[in-house]
């Protein structure tokens, strides 16, 4: 196996691909079948994102295998959905159409609408963020739905809520936790994101984020699922992982 090493932050922010690209995403519907085709395409790849179950090409999720149960809502917990690392609303909210709207995001029936369906419909810009490959994941349906929007932490003291899968939530503060396997792709797609969209990150965030990525580096996984998205989304993206 080679020897995979994470690049100095400075130095991996600063290196962008070359790759041709002829399929990419200008939709969050159009990036979903892109995931399930190129992405994920075989049940090799397909396991979720924060639990480690596997899941079938109907996006079923097998329970058993990673002993997850669910804490409330089993329907959305047998299927996986795909879930916003970073949330659309954190770089979403400060745009226009998220907060005021905009004259074309208007229903059949005169209402006028904004947040994620008025940018959706009317922000290239935005378009192309919530397309973004690096920034998707196969989740869980149930966990997908309670993380919501919240801030990734770690939580002193939390209950384990869905069986053996190690994710953790805490309503009240607005705080999700995840596995520490999960940690340092977590921290390695929030600097992209803030590399690639000048998304701002707190200083907080910046000291938690690099100290998951020193104690999570780059897995052969991670940096071959780099590599398919980097052949479709091409030289519009920053690389994430580098292996040697």
């Amino acid at each position: 196996m080679r020897n995979l090493i994470l690049l100095p932050l400075a130095l991996f922010i600063a290196i962008f691909c070359s790759a041709a690209s002829a399929q990419t995403p200008t939709s969050f519907s159009q990036a979903k079948r892109l995931l399930e085709k190129h992405i994920y395409p075989t049940q090799e790849y397909r396991e979720t994102f924060y639990c480690g179950c596997s899941y079938s090409g109907e996006k079923q999720v097998d329970a058993a295998s990673c002993g997850y149960t669910p804490r409330k809502n089993a329907k959305r917990g047998k299927r996986i959905e795909w879930e916003h690392v970073v949330p659309a609303s954190r770089f979403g909210k400060t745009r226009a159409c998220w907060t005021d709207g905009n004259s074309a995001c208007v229903t059949k029936k005169g209402k006028a609408y904004k947040g994620r369906r008025c940018c959706s419909k009317v922000d290239p810009e935005f378009k192309r963020m919530e397309a973004d490959l690096h920034n998707l994941v196969p989740a869980v349906g149930e966990l997908n739905g309670d993380r919501s929007n919240y801030r990734m932490a770690v939580i002193s003291g939390e209950e384990r809520t869905y069986g053996a899968c190690d994710f953790e939530i805490d309503s009240k503060n607005k705080l999700a936790e995840p596995m520490a396997a999960t940690r340092g792709d977590i921290a390695r797609i929030y600097f992209y994101m803030q590399s690639t969209y000048n998304m701002p990150l707190s200083d907080a965030e910046m000291e938690m984020f690099t100290g998951w990525m020193s104690k999570d580096p780059v897995s052969e996984d991670e940096q071959l699922r780099d590599a398919r998205i980097l052949e479709i989304q091409g030289n519009s993206n920053v690389l994430i992982s580098v292996g040697f």
